[in-house]
């Protein structure tokens, strides 16, 4: 169960010492990765060394950078020692059927993270809460077509989290291979048994100890998942 979870703290307040927390406790429980804030990025790789991954955001909640902007904060990142990339979408294009603009961005995206170290992994946030059905389909065979690693649902600051009929949705789309991450809401064990059986490989959540302790998370704000 540890080795599906990203265990993180995207707080606004985090301090040194919350990151610290985290990713001793990410290589106590053997969690995937440990996703910080940019700012943090250096302190969690210091701290993790070799013995575990960091992971952190762009473009996030948003999307909507512009693309120097979003392309320059990927590789500042990925230089700053973050092994996993997870990226918000500009929703606006998808909404405006935008497709070919959509790809390029990624492509451009993605090239420039795998530049730097083609180990490094890129996940694409579709933020499903705003897509109909059709358009997270589309959308998830671009984001295989782009040369990306992962879907990943939700970021967790939108209108809701991941939900199991996104899962499936993607799934059908872009077949079996390729991975999905869910986020946003997903706090308990049942839950994460739900979504491993539904077909997520990922799971982003700061309420890692929990799940695996198979404790009853209190319901918070939806930005802490």
């Amino acid at each position: 169960m540890a080795s599906y979870l990203d265990y993180a703290n995207h707080r606004p307040d985090a301090t040194e010492d919350d990151i610290g927390d985290l990713c001793q406790k990410v290589l106590k429980y053997g969690f995937n990765s440990a996703f910080v804030n940019q700012t943090h990025v250096k302190l969690a790789r210091q701290i993790m060394a070799d013995k575990g991954k960091v992971g952190s955001i762009v473009a996030f909640p948003m999307g909507a950078e512009l693309l120097a902007s979003k392309i320059a904060e990927a590789e500042d990142t990925a230089r700053a020692g973050a092994d996993e990339l997870d990226i918000s979408l500009n929703v606006s294009l998808i909404k405006d059927n935008k497709w070919e603009e959509t790809l390029d961005e990624m492509r451009m995206l993605t090239d420039s993270i795998k530049t730097i170290d083609e180990k490094k992994i890129v996940k694409f946030i579709l933020e499903t809460g705003y897509l109909t059905e059709e358009e997270i389909k589309k959308t998830s065979q671009l984001i295989v077509e782009s040369g990306a690693d992962f879907v990943k649902t939700n970021s967790g600051m939108g209108p809701r989290g991941a939900s199991l009929e996104d899962v499936r949705v993607i799934r059908e789309a872009i077949g079996n291979e390729f991975r999905i991450k869910v986020a946003g809401g997903i706090s308990t064990y049942q839950k994460t048994v739900a979504f491993i059986e539904a077909g997520a490989n990922r799971i982003g959540t700061s309420k890692a100890i929990e799940i695996v302790e198979k404790k009853s998370a209190d319901k918070e704000s939806i930005m802490q998942e």
